[in-house]
């Protein structure tokens, strides 16, 4: 309660009567009047000043109720007031969300992308739209028919907007199901809170086929005369406002195909079938993001063949050697002729004529071409060298529209109807020494053919029939005279094979004719007396090597040393000629110090030599030496002075890469020296104190050489404490 003046409230709708308030009468006010947007429900009662509300406000109906109020004394007179009394009606949830359509439809393509909506559901609440109440949720109930796990539709919460799920886009196919109902739900309260109020729609979606799909394979005649670019095809995205791009699967340098706004594809030029007969290319969607928006489409191009190439002949001249006993109907060889244009079709079919012969001699139509193939056949008869040696033939090739002339000769080649003969049947003998070099010509044979010079018909071959297993002679042909040079081919051998019988024969490397053989005339005898050449001994190798200690005991068997006597006669080595100052220790333990020798072999009366090498290897056996000259210190010792002494060894570095230095173990000189080691061979040597006397110390040193085995040395090194004069040196 209070006294009277203006009032806000604020009254949630619904919850049926109550009191809001009770203003307080002051004299001489004695009542209480109210006017204003009162309902029908919303009233001051006059005496007590009880503003009170007799019903339910409706939200939905009024949102705001405006009052005045004043108070009245006896005589109905206005003692205060008019106050202004607005009663503020909240909003609760008490209506359900409600969809704008009974039924919704919706049409869909196939492999539209997912995501982007085709259609929109919309529902509204009368609740107030600035509270959850009124804040609603969109979602998918049910799903008919749901051929596979997981949904092929989805909603956006929020906007209503239904589009392809990913698994939708891919599998979304009017063959297989052309129409789905889904039950679409909407919730006020955001859906967050399960006292929210829902409804639910049926939204009926019919699939199409989709728009973007590859066209068939495009066929291009070649070499077109249109007037470019020429329209071939068109594709069409199932979203509208998309660019066009075209991308090539091959590196080319350059792509004759253009792709318009609208998705319309052009030819940009003529082709060439014989350049490149496909084209291979790729047709995309883009959003003015540059983000694809449909899966690329892949455009295929054939060029068709149109007859633009003449028949080419292979060769410029095509020549045909038959041999002049070759029967009629013979095949005799193929004219070969190619056409670019399209293999397997008419454009490049080739049939072959004869359209020339020269001469006409001894009758026209000698020969004739199989009219497909090429082949050529004699027609006639047989040929004569005598009557014409070559032949001259143009043979007319034609595909469909083009001809082409493709120039033959035909040599008419002597057949080998003659064999070779020998102009003696038999060379006698001839004697020749088992050392004759290899290469010598030691005979000149003769054969004759009666064929044409010069070809392989008359060419001679000579070959040892027989008589020479070992191959000891070969057989060499002056091709222009046919004259043979038997040669010794291999060492002759006295001890092996004294004498040779041999049996030669003349052949030709064509083949003769049938009915021609090759007789005794095409023999020929030879025999060769070899006669026997004292031969030096041979040592099995010529140089012998070998490696030994150099601590090998004497009489030490160091390598074996073998001859033998072509002859058969017994041999004796002997080592001759050894040098150095270690010859004369030879003989007796039979080894060398890095010396060069050689072994000498007799048989019969010839000698022969090998070289012998026999390598010292070094072994630990000299002890470790000082190098350095008595050394001094100036008198009298400060301190802080040194020497460097220098380790030497006569072995191989192997064995003293690494001295030790140390004194001898007696009291004096470890009471007056020092020494420390420098690098693997030098350690300085110093005194220990200043008290030394003016005279001559023996300082013994002991080495040791770490070898296998280790050896040690004590040196003594002379050191000399002395004064020493202006150049350092003593006096």
């Amino acid at each position: 309660s209070g006294p009277l003046k203006d009032m806000d409230f604020s009254v949630q709708e619904g919850g049926g009567p109550r009191i809001l308030h009770q203003f307080t009468l002051e004299p001489p006010a004695v009542s209480f009047r109210a006017s204003g947007e009162k309902a029908g429900i919303i009233d001051v009662e006059p005496r007590t000043g009880i503003l009170y509300i007799n019903g339910s406000l409706d939200w939905e109906t009024k949102q705001v109720h405006k009052l005045q109020v004043e108070s009245l004394d006896e005589s109905g007179n206005i003692v205060k007031g008019p106050h202004a009394v607005t009663i503020y009606v909240e909003d609760i949830n008490d209506n359900p969300p409600e969809f704008d359509q009974k039924r919704y439809f919706g049409v869909v393509r196939q492999n539209s992308r997912p995501g982007k909506p085709f259609m929109y559901v919309h529902a509204t609440d009368r609740d107030d739209p600035k509270t959850p109440h009124a804040q609603l949720s969109y979602s998918i109930l049910h799903h008919f028919p749901n051929p596979y796990e997981e949904m092929l539709f989805q909603i956006d919460n929020a906007t209503g907007a239904i589009s392809p799920s990913r698994t939708g886009s891919y599998y979304l196919d009017p063959q297989k199901q052309d129409t789905f109902t889904l039950v679409v739900f909407v919730k006020d309260m955001a859906g967050t809170t399960t006292n929210a109020f829902s409804s639910s729609v049926d939204v009926i979606i019919v699939v199409m086929e989709s728009l973007w799909k590859a066209p068939p394979t495009i066929h291009i005649k070649e070499n077109s005369t249109q007037v470019h670019p020429v329209n071939i095809t068109k594709v069409r995205s199932n979203e509208p406002g998309v660019i066009y791009d075209i991308f090539e699967k091959e590196k080319l340098p350059r792509l004759p195909f253009s792709i318009s706004e609208n998705g319309d594809i052009y030819v940009t030029e003529p082709l060439d079938r014989e350049e490149k007969d496909t084209y291979t290319f790729f047709v995309v969607t883009k959003d003015k993001g540059g983000e694809l928006v449909d899966k690329p489409l892949q455009i295929h191009v054939i060029v068709e063949d149109i007859n633009d190439n003449p028949p080419v002949c292979q060769k410029d001249l095509t020549v045909i050697e038959v041999q002049e006993n070759e029967r009629e109907g013979s095949n005799i060889g193929t004219v070969f002729a190619t056409d670019m244009d399209k293999k397997d079709t008419l454009n490049s079919r080739l049939q072959f004529h004869i359209q020339s012969q020269e001469p006409e001699f001894p009758m026209k139509n000698l020969f004739y071409v199989q009219q497909d193939t090429g082949t050529l056949h004699l027609a006639g008869r047989s040929l004569s060298k005598r009557e014409s040696a070559k032949y001259f033939l143009k043979v007319l090739v034609t595909d469909p529209d083009f001809k082409t002339i493709c120039d033959v000769e035909v040599h008419v080649i002597d057949i080998n109807d003659q064999i070779p003969i020998f102009e003696k049947s038999d060379y006698d003998s001839m004697t020749v020494a088992e050392d004759i070099p290899v290469g010598t010509v030691i005979l000149e044979i003769q054969a004759t053919d009666g064929d044409e010079p010069a070809t392989g018909s008359s060419l001679i071959i000579y070959q040892v029939k027989e008589g020479d297993p070992n191959n000891a002679f070969i057989i060499e042909t002056d091709s222009e005279t046919n004259r043979g040079f038997v040669k010794i081919n291999k060492a002759l051998d006295f001890e092996t094979m004294p004498e040779y019988n041999l049996v030669i024969n003349a052949t030709n490397p064509e083949p003769l004719v049938t009915g021609v053989q090759y007789n005794s005339s095409s023999l020929t005898m030879f025999k060769v007396f070899v006669t026997n050449v004292d031969e030096p001994p041979v040592f099995l190798k010529p140089v012998y090597k070998t490696e030994v200690s150099e601590d090998i005991p004497v009489n030490t068997l160091v390598m074996m040393v073998e001859a033998n006597d072509p002859e058969g006669d017994s041999v004796r080595i002997v080592l001759k000629e050894a040098q150095g100052k270690y010859a004369q220790h030879l003989a007796c333990v039979k080894i060398l110090f890095l010396q060069n020798f050689y072994l000498l072999v007799e048989g019969g009366s010839q000698k022969s030599k090998a070289f012998l090498i026999l390598q010292l290897r070094d072994v630990n056996d000299n002890r470790p030496q000082i190098a350095t000259d008595p050394t001094f210190f100036c008198y009298p010792v400060s301190g802080g002075e040194r020497t460097l002494i220098h380790a030497i060894d006569a072995d191989e570095q192997f064995f003293y890469s690494k001295f030790t230095f140390s004194l001898a173990d007696d009291m004096d000189t470890r009471n007056n020296w020092e020494i420390s080691k420098f690098n693997a061979t030098h350690a300085y040597l110093s005194p220990k104190h200043a008290n030394f006397e003016e005279k001559i110390y023996d300082v013994p040193i002991i080495l040791n050489d770490n070898g296998n085995p280790p050896l040690e040395n004590k040196v003594n090194l002379e050191v000399s404490i002395c004064k020493c004069s202006s150049e350092n040196s003593c006096f």
